[in-house]
């Protein structure tokens, strides 16, 4: 919804009126498809989310749609997609994905469905980022030599309720020298956010808005949006505008930290010195138990007679 807003004459800087906006889309799940039409519906808001659920890959219900826009959070490390049965499909053109893992199905079949001068969005898992198994490092390098990745931005650590899997954020621009915004070909923006966010409890972290406009700003800068009210400039541990050859020197590999100078992360998505400094008051604070327990159990032997 505050992506229409954003690009509708509701937002007071000259936008399409809302029933030019079209939203098309699909869902495998009955139930999700049904709630997302009765949602544009009560918004108002033109959709063709065709005349039922279906699955993407193999029943795609707008197989010719080139779109401006796509957003999309698909299932992460989706092994589960039947991708044997999809090897001379159209819409790998950089890469046969294995059928172990849909990540690069889900990038390729987003590049297939944008128009020559389209834009998408969309989450995927860290692993996406620098993963060579299976011929995707492979994908990801062809898509790279494509100059179509525009920007890369790693997310905090435990934002989601439902997966513990950290995940990033691609920004995928069919041409980078469209007249929306300035030339960008060859170039693409890091931004590392691992720090951003405040934790709402143990083992959940929440994006305030000041986080999200930082990272937002920041992008819309860098593209050289005309409405954007600052000017971009690197800034180290946060964000780095590479080169290709940049991205060549790193093997192709799209983790922000690797330009940005920030902290390489450990496998489970927590910078190295942020997992020291924890592990090492978790280790002070059972050690003063442990000695506490010693005295204990010490004294309770010298109860019952017995001298060591």
């Amino acid at each position: 919804m505050k992506f229409v807003e954003a690009h509708t004459n509701g937002n007071g800087n000259g936008g399409k009126a809302r029933g030019q906006i079209s939203v098309y889309g699909q869902e495998s799940n009955h139930t999700t498809w049904r709630l997302a039409k009765m949602n544009l519906a009560i918004r108002g808001i033109d959709s063709n989310l065709g005349k039922e659920h279906a699955d993407s890959f193999h029943r795609d219900l707008h197989p010719d749609l080139k779109a401006d826009y796509v957003l999309a959070n698909p299932p992460f490390n989706d092994s589960d997609w039947r991708g044997d049965l999809l090897k001379d499909d159209k819409r790998w053109k950089f890469g046969l994905p294995p059928g172990s893992n849909a990540n690069f199905a889900w990038v390729q079949h987003f590049i297939h469905h944008l128009a020559p001068t389209g834009l998408a969005g969309f989450v995927l898992a860290n692993g996406s980022m620098s993963s060579n198994q299976s011929g995707e490092g492979d994908i990801r390098k062809n898509i790279i030599e494509a100059d179509l990745v525009d920007c890369m931005v790693a997310l905090p650590a435990q934002l989601f309720y439902s997966t513990q899997i950290p995940v990033c954020l691609w920004f995928i621009a069919r041409d980078k020298k469209n007249g929306r915004f300035r030339d960008r070909r060859g170039k693409t923006l890091f931004i590392d956010a691992r720090k951003l966010g405040t934790m709402t409890d143990r083992v959940h972290r929440e994006l305030l808005d000041e986080d999200i406009h930082k990272i937002a700003d920041t992008y819309h800068a860098w593209r050289g949006d005309k409405e954007s009210k600052k000017k971009y400039k690197d800034v180290p541990g946060f964000c780095q505008s590479a080169t290709v050859e940049d991205i060549r020197h790193h093997d192709h590999i799209l983790t922000p930290g690797r330009y940005v100078g920030a902290a390489d992360l450990e496998a489970d998505g927590e910078p190295f010195e942020e997992k020291m400094e924890r592990l090492t008051d978790e280790l002070r604070d059972q050690t003063k138990r442990s000695t506490k327990l010693d005295k204990i159990i010490w004294a309770n032997l010298e109860d019952i007679g017995y001298a060591g």
